[in-house]
């Protein structure tokens, strides 16, 4: 799964990223929100909820407001994707312009990019389902199919920046992101690639996936307090907060970052996967997939569990997935996790504050891991007034907190058992 030879594959360096969420339309104005420890959730809007307005369950989500994709993104190209390539696209623009990246001077066939989404163009399929059912199928646009694709945003950045190496968009639900940035990564240490973008896109805010993950019971129907409705870890959560959002990362070998005076925000030291062959949407209660994914991670960057100064959580503020999580962080990290021995390690969610953002959630979390290794501060679980019994982890409530911050673990986790961790660490050089 990893290659075997710590000392001879090529380092990995982030030298860019990027970012549009409901705290903010760039990567800066999230991360300052994430400190202030400030909620994007608020009740929904959109005429398209409006059919069944004394119908809906939950009324609350993460939307992004003032959205404008043509600050980024030609006009006529913008009026043709779906919003969460939209979204993609923006997040990836921001990140090669935070690293300095002209590719036209670049070797197009050395690099690439993985951008991935848990569902890709659902705003689309909605509209056309519609559109068939008002009009007929003669109305359908020819663009439809482009639009809906999961590996829209992929290709669409491929196109744009002319970046011929490779290429590929995980769909692996909430574990996309992680996926497809630890995927970017091996093809970087393989030798396959110098420059690669990575990360993910969703705007899942829409009737069917509202009703859907209603239905599931799923979501927090806190619809009186959209802010309080995330709350990772806390006795009276009640489900996740459906949230849209992009993030990406630039990945680049270190000599090809050095060569050109790139600027380096950190090293992405360590990718562990695995599955939990257990259930298509709950995880398993052990937690057992995700301690092996964390043990693979930890593995992979050579590291051993007292390394680690902070770890941003799956944390989706559901009873049994945060449940599995904290199980896991204990097993695997021992006293060094647990408060009540006076452990070191510190865990937040940030999906408190920005919710679930599905397949984006592991490229928007990077711009936790890399400004707790930039700036000293880890981001607060939020809402966080009763921590549930046998929690014993630093879980960082409610405000913010000064740590001197070397290595970070960030856990994705997916239904369907797909289970992503990436450890991220300052920059030795």
């Amino acid at each position: 799964m990893a290659p075997a030879d710590h000392h001879t594959r090529r380092r990995v360096l982030i030298t860019g990223v990027g970012a549009v969420t409901n705290l903010g339309l760039d990567a800066t104005t999230t991360w300052d929100a994430m400190v202030r420890g400030r909620s994007g959730a608020k009740p929904i809007t959109g005429d398209e909820f409006a059919p069944w307005a004394d119908a809906w369950d939950v009324r609350i989500a993460g939307q992004i407001l003032d959205f404008d994709p043509t600050s980024r993104i030609d006009k006529r190209e913008a009026r043709r994707i779906d919003r969460f390539a939209q979204l993609g696209l923006c997040a990836a623009a921001e990140a090669v312009e935070h690293a300095r990246l002209d590719f036209t001077r670049e070797d197009p066939l050395r690099c690439g990019v993985v951008i991935g989404s848990g569902i890709g163009g659902i705003q689309t399929i909605e509209a056309g389902v519609h559109l068939l059912d008002e009009k007929g199928p003669g109305r359908i646009s020819p663009f439809t199919v482009p639009r809906l694709m999961v590996n829209a945003c992929a290709g669409l950045a491929s196109i744009r920046w002319g970046l011929r190496g490779p290429s590929s968009a995980h769909a692996t639900a909430c574990a996309s992101s992680g996926h497809s940035i630890g995927d970017a990564c091996r093809a970087i240490q393989r030798g396959e690639a110098d420059v690669m973008l990575a990360g993910g896109a969703e705007a899942a805010v829409s009737p069917i996936c509202v009703a859907a993950f209603a239905a599931m019971k799923a979501l927090s129907t806190r619809n009186d307090d959209p802010g309080a409705a995330s709350r990772p870890f806390d006795k009276d959560r009640d489900g996740f907060l459906l949230a849209e959002g992009a993030g990406v990362v630039v990945l680049e070998s270190e000599d090809h970052a050095r060569a050109r005076n790139a600027p380096v925000l950190a090293e992405l030291a360590g990718f562990g996967l695995s599955s939990d062959a257990s259930h298509i949407t709950a995880p398993d209660p052990a937690g057992d997939g995700a301690v092996r994914s964390m043990r693979a991670a930890l593995d992979d960057a050579g590291l051993a569990p007292t390394d680690i100064d902070y770890i941003n959580a799956h944390g989706t503020s559901t009873p049994l997935g945060d449940a599995a999580e904290v199980a896991a962080v204990l097993q695997v990290f021992g006293d060094h996790a647990r408060a009540s021995t006076g452990g070191a390690l510190r865990m937040s969610s940030t999906k408190s504050m920005h919710g679930h953002c599905l397949g984006a959630s592991g490229g928007v979390e990077m711009v936790a891991c890399l400004g707790a290794i930039r700036h000293g501060v880890v981001p607060p679980t939020i809402n966080l007034d009763h921590p549930d019994d046998g929690f014993d982890i630093n879980l960082v409530p409610h405000t913010a907190a000064d740590a001197a911050v070397t290595t970070v673990m960030n856990n994705t986790f997916g239904f369907g058992g797909h289970n992503v961790t990436l450890i991220i660490r300052r920059d030795s050089a």
